[in-house]
């Protein structure tokens, strides 16, 4: 067993906030995520879905593979802190490139709950950015189950191709807001 050296050891307490400050992990690098002035959340109906009669859980047609991978190129460039889905085939599918590019897990969500996932999300992810896919009758309620206004006032089923993004404020005094933007080809009959 080698002798305590005081020398030593005051050298090493030293050097340890040097090397610390180099490695990227001081205090004063590190923001926390509460600090952010807002959470982002993406809200996106499901892609296209094979519209087959009698089918309890379509898949994905091509043309919704593709808006799958449009939805991975929207937001390939955003930091994602995860990817909520409901349990559906369609939806999981719409979630899993981009969940995939950015090493996220689908979380399931009950879409019948969205104030308890609303709640989620402003306890867990607050200051960070989430993604929500759901259904053309959610995405609008999920919206408000965030605190914001509708951007637009019905999503018709043959629309796919909204992105919502919510913002809403670490300042629970200011309200939420909503905007709606397209993304990838234009829906059918749009």
């Amino acid at each position: 067993m080698s002798a305590f050296r005081p020398a030593a050891f005051r050298l090493l307490l030293w050097l340890l906030p040097l090397w610390l400050a180099g490695s990227g992990c001081t205090a004063s690098k590190q923001t926390p995520a509460t600090s952010a002035s807002y959470t982002t959340v993406y809200v996106v109906r499901h892609a296209e879905k094979d519209l087959t009669p009698g089918l309890a859980d379509p898949p994905l047609t091509p043309a919704g593979e593709q808006r799958a991978l449009a939805l991975r190129e929207t937001l390939n460039k955003v930091p994602l802190d995860a990817v909520f889905s409901t349990a559906t085939t369609r939806t999981r599918a719409t979630a899993a490139p981009l969940a995939v590019l950015k090493n996220q897990q689908v979380v399931p969500y009950d879409a019948k709950q969205l104030p308890a996932l609303a709640a989620r999300i402003r306890r867990d992810y607050q200051g960070r950015t989430v993604l929500v896919v759901g259904h053309s009758n959610t995405i609008l309620e999920t919206v408000e189950a965030l605190g914001a206004a509708r951007p637009v006032p019905t999503v018709g089923d043959n629309e796919y191709d909204y992105l919502l993004e919510v913002r809403i404020p670490a300042d629970s005094t200011r309200t939420a807001t909503a905007t709606a933007r397209r993304y990838g080809v234009r829906s059918a009959g749009q």
